[in-house]
């Protein structure tokens, strides 16, 4: 693209955009996966892919955009990024060393795996990329929803992708999803991991609703967000949730009990994203994920042909906000309609969170997770509610022995030895 016809961005406010330049396409077919089913948005015959024009416009409009002035973080998602082959990213970090004047530029993208070599990973330690591998625990549990196009187990292959990462010195975490199977094996799960080598995991709750009939009708599967309708995919009169999704009360024990098994051996040695984005929020410190926010918005996802939308959790027709080729981030993500989408998040909370006593550990959670009516004010609460109820306020005396230790300007690793620990719960 031509610089004289590339609109030169005003800077926004601090955001993050996530690029999903092969769109929904995969080469997994995982049960729980909600980003599958937007290939229904953009239909073709042929494979989803961002373009040389489209991504050399993303890289310079989130370049100009970015309100930090001396550096700039990448994320590339999916679908599976690495269908775009080596040589879309190579493009990509020569456009981002052209165009950065000089800034430093990270890079991460989130990855199955199954396309990873010698050859992606000698690119990847070279050009410092940071790399999400999506791993569940032992192969029972993560063959049980994440099969392969084919219907085959997946395991395998991301043992072998982890395995590559660690051997070539690539630095990587490890996303894995709690659904309903692993919910129930927590220990098994973290155990597995850590014994894997994996020193830095991240959880993440598994929840949907399955479409209704006028959802169906627009060729999606999965519920979009809004409000609760008892009654919405499901003939029980129940609010529709799918049979891979992580129950509450389970999600909430499954956090609590890695954590509890963390706190007493592997403090600074394992480093579970979900204990420290808690941490950050209970000393009022900046680092917590935007669902234990209180507002969001700021963070936008691109697809490939460049559309912008409000975020990796809505991308619905309705939650558009522009294309990169012709406008701006900071016209799209300081809009009118996405400052108020980002407020929405504490505005629409009902009484009952207000009042929580772990309200500034949770803050509502994803806003796509509320649709369980309230009765006190007709609000939604979040679905996931009584577990992150159950595991903020289990969690909460750790956090204060460890925010001492750091005041003090003390390790908070310390804390396993400070034998500081809450009475086992009863059997």
């Amino acid at each position: 693209m031509n610089s004289d016809k590339t609109p030169h961005p005003i800077r926004a406010r601090a955001f993050h955009a996530m690029a999903k330049p092969s769109g929904a396409d995969c080469n997994l077919r995982c049960a729980y996966c909600f980003y599958l089913e937007k290939q229904s948005l953009y239909p073709s015959s042929g494979p989803r892919r961002m373009d040389g024009a489209t991504l050399e416009a993303y890289v310079r409009n989130y370049l100009d955009s970015s309100l930090t002035e001396d550096q700039a973080a990448f994320t590339w998602q999916g679908g599976e990024p690495t269908l775009m082959g080596l040589d879309f990213f190579r493009r990509a970090v020569e456009l981002q060393t052209r165009l950065g004047r000089g800034r430093l530029v990270s890079n991460s993208f989130q990855t199955n795996g199954i396309l990873l070599d010698d050859a992606w990973c000698a690119f990847l330690r070279r050009h410092n990329f940071l790399v999400g591998l999506s791993l569940d625990g032992p192969p029972d549990i993560h063959d049980a929803y994440r099969r392969a196009s084919g219907g085959g187990p997946s395991h395998n292959l991301a043992m072998r992708a982890l395995r590559l990462l660690q051997r070539h010195g690539v630095e990587y975490n490890v996303l894995s999803c709690v659904n309903s199977r692993s919910s129930e094996a927590p220990l098994r799960v973290y155990a597995f991991l850590r014994e894997a080598g994996v020193r830095f995991i991240q959880f993440l709750p598994v929840v949907e609703r399955a479409a209704g009939v006028a959802d169906s009708a627009a060729g999606l599967r999965l519920h979009g967000p809004g409000r609760g309708e008892a009654g919405t995919g499901a003939p029980d009169g129940g609010y529709g949730v799918t049979e891979w999704s992580a129950p509450p009360d389970a999600y909430g024990r499954f956090l609590v009990d890695i954590f509890e098994h963390w706190v007493r051996r592997d403090v600074g040695e394992v480093h579970v994203m979900n204990f420290e984005w808690a941490l950050a929020n209970f000393m009022g410190k900046p680092g917590a994920v935007c669902h234990h926010q209180p507002t969001c918005g700021r963070s936008v996802v691109v697809e490939h042909n460049g559309d912008v939308y409000a975020c990796d959790h809505y991308v619905y027709p309705g939650n558009r906000l522009g294309n990169i080729r012709d406008t701006p981030f900071s016209a799209m993500l300081d809009s009118p309609g996405q400052e108020k989408f980002g407020r929405d998040k504490y505005e629409s909370l009902p009484e009952r969170c207000r009042q929580c006593t772990v309200l500034k550990g949770c803050w509502g959670g994803c806003p796509k997770h509320r649709f369980i009516p309230d009765g006190d004010d007709g609000r939604c609460v979040n679905y996931l509610c009584q577990g992150l109820r159950h595991y903020f306020t289990r969690i909460a005396p750790y956090l204060q022995a460890m925010k001492q230790l750091i005041d003090a300007g003390r390790s908070p690793a310390e804390i396993m030895a400070a034998r500081i620990f809450i009475k086992p719960r009863p059997a």
